[in-house]
C-alpha cells in the first residue's frame, strides 16, 4: 500500500514510438525503469505529455499494463483514463484498478465539451464506479474544458473520490493558490503541472507536487528535494539551470521531451504522432546541444 497524501514529483514517461509510428513496448519499459532510477516520487500515464489522444483504446490499455508490470508496486502509478465520455473514462479506470494503479486521472470530456453538470456527472460516475483516489486535471483550451475553484470546490465536496487537483490553467501560480483556498480539506492537496516550469513558486503557494514530462525527472526531483530539505537557494540555483530547457521545451513541448530523452540513451527514436509544431530543425538541435551541455553535471543517471 502506497502512502498518502502523494507528493513530490509524479513524473510522465513519454510514449516511445519507432521512426515508422509504432508503439514501442520494449522503449516504454526503458522510460520507466529511468524514472524510478531518476527518483521520481510517482508514475503519471497516459496523459497530454505521453501523447494519450493519439493512441488507440488498445494501445492506451498496452500503456498502462506495461507501466504497471515495471513498475511492480514500487512508486505510486496514477492512471490516465480521461475519455470521450464517462462510459469510456470507466473502462479505461476499471483496466488500471484490475493492474494495480494506485490512483486516476482525468480530463472532462475532450471532444464534445459537457456543461458544468455534465462535468459533475462524469467525475460522480467515475468515483462511484472505482475505488480509486482521483485527480481532476484543469486543463487549458481547447483540450481541456477550464473549471473555476468555486466549481472545484462543489464537485470535491460532493464526490467522495476526488481527492488531488492537478491545476494547468494560467496564471497556474494564482490558481493553485485559489483552489486551496476554496477546497481546503475538502482535498488531499493540488499539484502543478506546465512541465514544472513554476514549481518553486507552486511549492511556496502550498502546493504538495509537480507532474512534469520525464526527460529531466532527476533534475525535477533535485529542485523539489532541496526546496523541501529546506535549502531553498540550492533548490533556487538547482531552478536556474533548470530554466532554459523549460523554456525550450514551453515552445516546443512532447517534440523536445522526446529529443532530450533519446539524446540521454533511453529511447531510440524521438517519433511524435501529432506534432503541434514542426518538429525541431538545426538551430534548434544546435541550442539544445548547448542547454544540455549546460546541465551534464547535474544529470544523476
Amino acid at each position: 500500500m502506497v502512502d498518502r497524501p502523494f507528493r513530490g514529483v509524479f513524473t510522465i514517461p513519454v510514449t516511445p514510438f519507432t521512426d515508422s509510428g509504432i508503439l514501442d513496448i520494449e522503449g516504454l519499459k526503458e522510460v520507466v525503469g529511468f524514472c524510478i532510477a531518476a527518483g521520481a516520487h510517482g508514475l503519471v500515464t497516459p496523459v497530454n505529455a505521453s501523447e494519450f489522444q493519439t493512441l488507440s483504446d488498445a494501445e492506451r490499455r498496452s500503456v498502462v499494463e506495461t507501466v504497471a508490470n515495471v513498475n511492480r508496486g514500487r512508486l505510486p502509478f496514477v492512471a490516465g483514463v480521461s475519455g470521450v465520455s464517462s462510459e469510456v473514462a470507466i473502462e479505461f479506470a476499471r483496466h488500471a484498478f484490475d493492474l494495480g494503479a494506485n490512483a486516476l486521472i482525468a480530463m472532462p470530456p475532450y471532444v464534445r465539451k459537457p456543461h458544468l453538470e455534465g462535468i459533475r456527472r462524469y467525475f460522480n460516475y467515475l468515483s462511484f464506479s472505482i475505488e480509486l483516489p482521483i485527480f481532476v486535471q484543469n486543463y487549458p483550451l481547447p483540450i481541456g474544458v477550464p473549471m473555476s475553484p468555486n466549481f472545484l470546490k462543489q464537485i470535491a465536496c460532493e464526490i467522495p473520490r476526488i481527492c488531488y487537483i492537478k491545476e494547468e490553467l494560467p496564471p497556474v501560480t494564482h490558481r493553485v493558490s485559489a483552489d486551496l483556498k476554496a477546497c481546503g480539506d475538502l482535498i488531499d492537496g493540488v499539484f502543478g503541472g506546465a512541465a514544472g516550469k513554476f514549481m518553486l513558486d507552486e511549492m511556496r503557494r502550498g502546493a504538495i507536487g509537480t507532474m512534469p514530462a520525464c526527460d529531466v525527472t532527476d533534475l525535477h526531483v533535485g529542485v523539489w528535494n532541496a526546496y523541501q530539505k529546506g535549502d531553498k537557494r540550492k533548490a533556487r540555483d538547482f531552478f536556474n539551470r533548470l530554466l532554459p530547457l523549460l523554456n525550450f521545451e514551453s515552445l516546443y513541448g512532447v517534440n523536445a521531451y522526446k529529443e532530450v530523452i533519446r539524446r540521454r540513451g533511453v529511447i531510440r527514436s524521438a517519433t511524435v504522432r501529432v506534432s503541434v509544431t514542426r518538429g525541431l530543425d538545426a538551430s534548434d538541435m544546435e541550442e539544445l546541444d548547448v542547454i544540455l551541455s549546460d546541465l551534464e553535471d547535474l544529470f544523476t543517471i
